[in-house]
C-alpha cells in the first residue's frame, strides 16, 4: 500500500522540526568546544598588532586556527618549490605557533591548575555513588515489589512522598549532621548522603514488577538462598533498569555543584564543577580557559550518552508497569 502524499509531508515536517531542535540543542556544546580551540593571539607579518578571535565581533563560528594553518601550509609549500628558505621557515613557524595557541588553554589547565585532580575526584566519587545507589536501590525495589509484608504499600508511598520535599530544605539539617559526624571537608560528605535515591527506589520497584514470580519460586524450590536469587536471577534480568538508573545517577553526581561547594574547603578535594567555579571567581582564567574546562567536564557525559543512549528511552518507560 502506497503512502499518501499527506503522510509524507507530515513526516517531512516532523523530521525538519527534529533537525532544527537538534541543531539548537547542540549549538551551545559546539560553541564551548569551538571557543576552547579558538586563537587567542595571532599576528602575521602584515599585521601591526596581534588579534584575538576569542572575543571578536562578530564572533567566529569555527576555530580560526584551521583555515589559517592551511593557509600558511600552502604558502610554505609554494616557498619550498621556489627554494625560498626564509619564507618557508616563516610560514612553518607560524604553523607551529597556531597549533601551540590553539591548544594552549588545555595545556594551561593541566599544568598550571589542578584540573587533573578535580577530574579524578569527580570520576571516583561519581563511580562510588553510582555503584552504591545501584546496589541499595535495587535491593529496596526488589523487596517492595516482590516481598509481601504488612505496610508495604504504605512504606513505598511514604518514600515516594519525600520526592515532594525540595532539596534546598534539607541542606541545613544535612549540613549539621555532616558536621556532627566530623565529615566536613572530606569526600565522605559527598558520598554518604547520596548512597540512596528515592527516584532509584521507585524506578527499580516498577521494573521489578516485570520479573515473573515463577522464576523466583523455581529458584526457591531449587534451594537458592535469598541473596543468590537476587544476585543470579533478579539482577541479570534487571540490567536495562540498572543501566538507566546508572546513567541518571552518574550524570546527577557528576554535575553536582551546590552541596560540594558547601562542604568542601580544600582545593585538592574539589570536584570538577567546583574547581572550575573557583577559577572564574579568582579571575585567573580567560574566557577561552573557562570554555576549555567546560569542554573537559562535558566529555564524560558525551561518552556516557553515546554508549548508553538507548537506555534513556528504556528508562523513561520503566514506570509504566501496572500492579
Amino acid at each position: 500500500m502506497k503512502k499518501k502524499p499527506l503522510d509524507k509531508f507530515n513526516k517531512l515536517i516532523i523530521y525538519t522540526l527534529l533537525v532544527v531542535f537538534a541543531v539548537v540543542s547542540l549549538l551551545p556544546l559546539y560553541w564551548v568546544f569551538s571557543t576552547s580551540l579558538q586563537l587567542s593571539s595571532y599576528q602575521s607579518q602584515d599585521m601591526e598588532r596581534p588579534v584575538s578571535y576569542v572575543d571578536s565581533n562578530p564572533p567566529k563560528m569555527y576555530p580560526m586556527g584551521i583555515p589559517l594553518y592551511f593557509e600558511h601550509w600552502g604558502e610554505a609549500r609554494k616557498a619550498e618549490k621556489v627554494g625560498d628558505l626564509k619564507e618557508e621557515t616563516y610560514h612553518r613557524g607560524m604553523m607551529d605557533n597556531i597549533v601551540e595557541n590553539t591548544f594552549s588553554s588545555y595545556k594551561s589547565l593541566f599544568k598550571k591548575h589542578d584540573i587533573g585532580k578535580w577530574f579524578f575526584n569527580s570520576v571516583y566519587i561519581s563511580v562510588i555513588v553510582t555503584v552504591g545507589i545501584l546496589l541499595i536501590d535495587s535491593m529496596a525495589g526488589y523487596v517492595l515489589a516482590k516481598k509481601k509484608f504488612p505496610g508495604r504499600n504504605l512504606i513505598f508511598w511514604i518514600i515516594i512522598s519525600t520526592m515532594m520535599i525540595p532539596g534546598q530544605v534539607t541542606l541545613v539539617p544535612l549540613f549539621i549532621m555532616v558536621g556532627n559526624l566530623n565529615l566536613m571537608d572530606t569526600h565522605w560528605a559527598l558520598i554518604l548522603p547520596d548512597l540512596s535515591m528515592v527516584f532509584g527506589v521507585f524506578l527499580m520497584r516498577q521494573f521489578m514488577y516485570s520479573i515473573p514470580d515463577e522464576l523466583l519460586e523455581a529458584a526457591k524450590m531449587d534451594g537458592a538462598s535469598e541473596w543468590r536469587t537476587f544476585w543470579t536471577i533478579v539482577l541479570p534480568l534487571a540490567k536495562p533498569g540498572l543501566a538507566a538508573l546508572g546513567i541518571f545517577t552518574f550524570m546527577n553526581v557528576w554535575n553536582s555543584f551546590l552541596w560540594p561547594i558547601i562542604v568542601l574547603n580544600s582545593a585538592e578535594l574539589y570536584t570538577l564543577p567546583v574547581g572550575l567555579k573557583t577559577l572564574q571567581d579568582a579571575n585567573l582564567a580567560s574566557f577561552k580557559l573557562l570554555m576549555s574546562g567546560a569542554a573537559v567536564a562535558a566529555i564524560p557525559m558525551i561518552v556516557v550518552f553515546i554508549l548508553f543512549q538507548r537506555y534513556f528511552v528504556k528508562g523513561l518507560t520503566l514506570g509504566g508497569v501496572k500492579e
